[in-house]
């Protein structure tokens, strides 16, 4: 007698079907999406966010800088320190408001609208099964009477056959 053993999938086969898994795919589609619309989230920040800001001082916020030790000097190609510990506060207020317009953009043009999709979507659900379920039972109260019909009529002398 052989025994047959069950041939379990290899890795490539389970490679391939983690691959096909909706949630993968979802997540590398919204990966790139997400890079191309940082792109066009710095592009905003750079030329319209930092010239409004750079109206009170300098237009690239990445310049505003407070110095921890003296002198702090900056080699003007490179744009780093030649000398002293400067504190580029400047970038983190650059990077802090490109995070707050993609924060922003994403919620009131993907999750407001996906959100309000979806809670229509459940109303409309929610009343479909809720006609169902009169249908069904007005259907089954139908029968029901047939049913009692079927009795009486059997009862009252009339043949089965």
């Amino acid at each position: 007698m052989v025994s047959e053993k069950k041939k379990e999938p290899g890795v490539w086969e389970g490679f391939k079907a983690f691959l096909m898994r909706g949630n993968v795919v979802d997540l590398a589609v919204a990966v790139v999406i997400g890079a191309a619309f940082t792109n066009i989230v710095n592009s905003l920040v750079k030329g319209v966010i930092n010239p409004l800001v750079g109206a009170f001082g300098t237009k690239d916020l990445d310049r505003y800088s407070s110095c921890l030790r003296e002198p702090c000097k900056f080699d003007e190609a490179t744009g780093t320190a030649t000398s002293g510990i400067p504190i580029m506060w400047g970038t983190v207020l650059s990077a802090t408001l490109t995070f707050l317009i993609t924060a922003a953009v994403v919620y009131f043009l993907m999750v407001l609208p996906m959100s309000k999709y979806l809670a229509k979507q459940a109303a409309r659900q929610k009343a479909k099964e809720g006609t169902h379920e009169v249908i069904e039972v007005t259907e089954l109260e139908v029968l029901k009477e047939i049913r009692d019909a079927l009795v009486a009529q059997r009862g009252s002398g009339h043949d089965a056959r």
